[in-house]
């Protein structure tokens, strides 16, 4: 029987998947460190982090008393001289939305508006001139010559 002589200095395919082997173990050490790293960070973050909002729900708490506070509006504008009612800010827009929303089915000109709001017409037609015109609940309606004057309405889907 004779024993096949093989080069000892060349490795042999044990040797090899040891290497590989190796190889794997050395990746998986990698991803375990880098793992740790994270979790270290992580719950460094989370320690600087709690104060910071327990502190914004204190402050946000704080701004919801106070804010409770100032909704106390009367519901009804004050009355300004000659009889007109004066609305606050923002208020006029809405008042505008509700009585289009009541009404569906008419078309309003800026008088009628301002006659049923008991407030003056100019200040209806700057309301719409100025903010009107970008809202995508009330639809604007071009009448008369040049299309210069304008019925408003309440959008159906809207």
């Amino acid at each position: 029987m004779s024993i096949p002589q093989n080069d000892i200095s060349r490795p042999d395919k044990y040797d090899l998947l040891l290497q590989k082997m190796d190889r794997f173990q050395e990746l998986v050490d990698q991803k375990n460190q880098l793992q740790e790293k994270i979790a270290s960070i992580q719950q460094e973050y989370q320690e600087r982090v709690r104060p910071l909002e327990e502190e914004l729900e204190t402050v946000i708490r704080k701004l919801d008393q106070n804010l409770a506070k100032l909704d106390t509006v009367p519901e009804e504008p004050p009355q300004a001289k000659k009889g007109y009612t004066r609305y606050g800010r923002g208020q006029l827009g809405v008042a505008i939305k509700e009585l289009l929303r009541s009404n569906p089915d008419k078309r309003f000109k800026p008088k009628e508006i301002a006659d049923a709001l008991n407030t003056k017409g100019t200040s209806v037609s700057l309301w719409f001139n100025k903010y009107g015109i970008r809202d995508e609940e009330i639809r604007r309606i071009p009448v008369g010559r040049g299309g210069k004057r304008f019925l408003y309405t309440i959008r159906e889907n809207g």
